[in-house]
């Protein structure tokens, strides 16, 4: 036996089961586990198109289109910025827009006496309600203090009756309502079918 039958059986192909080839199915594969052939996922790639070159007289035609059509609507909002829908409800009959200056009454001129009358009111006014502001601040004073002190007596004469004195009674403000929780339905009740009909207004600029 020759040294080469001998390097041929101790090679990598006669030792690993794996890679030796199959009796019955003949099969071509390039990794260790016989999965026949192998292929890459098909991705269905092409090469990038190519940039084309533009006119640049072109690119400056498209850029001054665009900016002539921003420059139009911005036009077109100023223009009708400031006009406000009409409300139907308030509008004014033209017949009293124009007796506008026949209906116009000029105010009557006061006579400085009148002046100096009106402004002497205005000045006892504001001292009676300021008078008045300071009674009633007075008025509450007086009160709180005189509960506080009530108070101090009925703790020193017992603690039972000074926890029962301020405890809230709930009974000044009593409110009961008994009702239903929802709104019974309506037997045998059949809603109407009704037509909707659309009676808004478009204004100009919208």
């Amino acid at each position: 036996m020759s040294f080469i039958n001998i390097f041929a059986k101790q090679s990598r192909v006669f030792l690993n089961p794996v890679l030796r080839p199959c009796t019955a199915v003949r099969n071509i594969f390039t990794d260790i586990t016989p999965s026949c052939f192998r292929i890459t996922d098909a991705l269905f790639g092409e090469p990038l198109k190519k940039k084309k070159k533009l006119d640049p007289a072109i690119i400056k035609q498209r850029q001054d289109r665009k900016r002539r059509k921003i420059e139009k609507q911005i036009r077109r909002l100023e223009k009708h910025a400031r006009q406000f829908k009409p409300i139907g409800e308030c509008e004014v009959p033209f017949k009293l827009i124009e007796e506008q200056k026949q209906r116009t009454r000029e105010p009557p001129k006061l006579t400085p006496e009148i002046l100096e009358e009106r402004t002497l009111l205005f000045k006892d006014w504001c001292r009676y309600k300021h008078r008045q502001y300071i009674e009633d601040l007075e008025t509450t004073d007086t009160i709180i203090l005189s509960q506080k002190k009530a108070l101090e007596e009925l703790k020193a004469e017992s603690v039972d009756l000074y926890n029962a004195a301020i405890e809230l009674d709930l009974s000044l403000m009593s409110y009961e309502a008994k009702g239903p929780t929802f709104t019974p339905p309506i037997p045998n009740y059949q809603p109407p079918d009704g037509d909707y009909v659309d009676v808004t207004k478009k204004y100009e600029g919208e």
